[in-house]
């Protein structure tokens, strides 16, 4: 197993870790969270021996590979499929140690001798490469390239050319790609969207290592991991179970704190209104009735997140234009090539619309678009009178001016607000202090986006237009950004791969496809569960195959296909839910003698109800084909 026994480390002043102590076992998933600060990364850091701590021990067996998500490297000439097989190193210098054995037998082809001994060795190399999974090293690392929205003709462009957040996206397919025993992925869901975002959950849950994953995305955590490590006051404390099973053990032991309890009801009150408010709307559509399961929720979410820095709002627009956008008979794209096309579209104050759609179909053509920042090339995109849109996306970060601080840049976006409102209103993103008056160069990608999205609250937007908004915010700031999006009265129009935001802020769907934007009137579930089962069901860059006709035999005999998934998933969901309370019961004694039998069972159990409910969602799709099922464009 990995421990780190009484762990101890200073950072200036800083005490970060104080006799921390932390186990993992061996083929176990951990996700690791805690406050931006509380020291996850530096964590891996000491895991992977890249710094050493003060006083106690991090030890591992000696057989075991480790392989990490490394953040930095530097661009390179590498085409992207050679850059992800550079990360097998063992392979690699297989490679080398074969083509060295080959030349060096070529050369010396006239002395028998030689010739023997080098095919001896040869064919040793040969073996060794078989054994290292050499002969499908590269059908591996085209699967993970593909996973993670790689295109088969990226498989040949250079590193370097590829954007930031694509090469993000390398390093990780380097690190998946490589064989491991232990593995760290800092952030992983960082620059990924929804489509890949469920393929990483999937291949997470096939993996047979030992994972630690630092990641602030609630879904992702709950459908992959079956431990968390939570970071706090210098300590690591374990919870079976995933995320969702450690807010309730959180929130039971918090509320066991009698000087947070008088705070966490006033949380909790206000959280209750949000559910009185959508309550009205459970006959509305299906994803109404599966918000309102997530607002059930709120009492543990409150508890643990009962003293989060974050306190903020978007105002709500003083007046508002019905419609606030118009898209009439519009075409979006680049260079005079149409990526959407006959698009009519209508936002309505108070509309909530999540944008769905895979990667590359349009999703941000169409937002910056709606946003102003691209021309239609034919038709109209018309705002109103008073639609005033504030527009999140990531390339905005880079374009703050780095050189000045929150408190300068408060200057120009509200210079009638005194400096003391001024700085109020920054505390309550989290900007107090000296970290008002610092240079923005010196902010993280978190507190970049945190400073974006203040900014833009701060002018009163009549329509919010957020293109990922959640990449590099702490759970906290998700928390804080659910909340406040809730309060919001103006329209918002939403993409992120954060399900968990969608569940909690959205009405409405948005499906971009095809090069089409059409309503989706089913639910985030039934999307998810879709989009898993389409990508179980092809190979990347694979085209769709055009459906039969069906008989009607063949439609009852899925039918009765499916009936049938529908009893076993009904059986697994028990299951699960069984081993969640058994977890949960065992929880407070991590020395508990079947606490890794029932981690491991409820892995595999959930990874059968999984499996089990893409077949029934594919098997919903046949079915849907076979009646000549067709979303309808979206029209006024």
């Amino acid at each position: 197993m990995l421990q780190l026994v009484d762990i101890s480390l200073r950072r200036g002043e800083r005490q970060l870790f104080d006799r921390l102590n932390l186990a993992v076992h061996a083929g176990h998933t951990v996700g690791v969270v805690g406050r931006n600060g509380v020291g996850k990364s530096t964590l891996f850091d000491l895991v992977r021996g890249a710094v050493a701590a003060d006083d106690g021990e991090a030890s591992r067996p000696e057989s075991w590979r480790l392989v990490w998500l490394a953040q930095n490297i530097e661009p390179s000439p590498r085409s992207a499929l050679d850059f992800v097989l550079d990360g097998d190193g063992h392979l690699r210098r297989i490679e080398r140690a074969i083509a060295k054995a080959e030349a060096d037998a070529k050369a010396e082809a006239d002395a028998k001798a030689e010739e023997s001994a080098d095919g001896t060795a040869l064919a040793a190399l040969y073996a060794d490469y078989e054994d290292a999974g050499g002969y499908d090293a590269h059908a591996r690392a085209g699967e993970v390239l593909g996973g993670l929205g790689f295109a088969k003709e990226d498989f040949e462009k250079p590193h370097a050319a590829f954007s930031g957040g694509w090469r993000i996206r390398l390093h990780l397919a380097r690190a998946l790609a490589a064989p491991s025993d232990l593995l760290l992925l800092d952030e992983p869901t960082n620059h990924l969207d929804l489509e890949a975002t469920l393929w990483l959950e999937s291949w997470v849950r096939k993996y047979r290592g030992t994972l630690l994953i630092i990641a602030h995305d609630r879904d992702f955590l709950d459908r992959s991991v079956d431990a968390i490590a939570h970071l706090e006051n210098g300590q690591a404390t374990l919870y079976s179970g995933n995320y969702s099973a450690f807010e309730r053990q959180r929130a039971e032991a918090l509320e066991r704190q009698a000087a947070l309890h008088k705070k966490q009801q006033q949380r909790i009150v206000h959280m209750r209104q949000f559910v009185d408010r959508f309550r009205a709307k459970a006959s509305k559509a299906r994803q109404a009735q599966s918000r309102l399961k997530a607002l059930e929720r709120m009492d543990e979410v409150a508890a643990v997140h009962v003293d989060s820095p974050y306190r903020f709002a978007f105002p709500n627009p003083r007046k508002i234009s019905n419609p606030t956008l118009s898209v009439n008979a519009a075409s979006l794209g680049y260079g005079g090539t149409a990526v959407l096309a006959d698009l009519t579209l209508r936002v309505y104050p108070n509309d909530r619309i999540g944008v769905l759609g895979a990667n590359g179909a349009g999703k941000t053509t169409l937002l910056r678009a709606l946003a102003g920042e691209l021309a239609p090339l034919s038709g109209e995109v018309v705002p109103g009178q008073h639609a005033a849109v504030g527009y999140f996306a990531q390339h905005q970060l880079e374009s703050l001016d780095l050189s000045r601080s929150p408190r300068q840049h408060m200057d120009e976006c509200a210079p009638a607000l005194s400096s003391q409102r001024q700085l109020d209103y920054l505390g309550g993103w989290g900007f107090r202090g000296d970290d008002a008056m610092r240079p923005a160069r010196t902010f993280s990608g978190g507190e970049k986006a945190r400073l974006v999205l203040a900014l833009i609250a701060c002018k009163e937007p009549a329509v919010l237009v957020l293109d990922e908004p959640t990449n590099h915010l702490d759970l906290d700031m998700r928390e804080a950004l659910a909340i406040a999006l809730q309060s919001y009265h103006g329209a918002l129009l939403l993409v992120s791969h954060d399900r968990h935001l969608l569940r909690r802020c959205v009405d409405d769907f948005w499906l971009v496809a095809d090069g089409r934007v059409t309503r989706y009137r089913d639910d985030l579930e039934s999307y998810t569960a879709l989009r898993q089962a389409r990508g179980a069901a092809r190979q990347p860059g694979q085209p769709r195959a055009k459906p039969a006709p069906r008989s009607s035999v063949d439609t009852r005999r899925m039918e009765r296909e499916q009936q049938a998934l529908e009893a076993r998933i009904e059986r697994l969901t028990g299951q699960v839910q069984a081993l969640d309370r058994r977890l949960a019961a065992s929880a407070a004694d991590t020395r508990h003698e079947g606490l890794a039998t029932l981690a491991r069972e409820r892995k595999e159990a959930l990874r059968a109800l999984e499996e089990h409910e893409s077949a029934w969602l594919a098997a919903q799709e046949r079915l849907e084909q076979a009646a000549g099922a067709n979303g309808a464009p979206l029209r006024d």
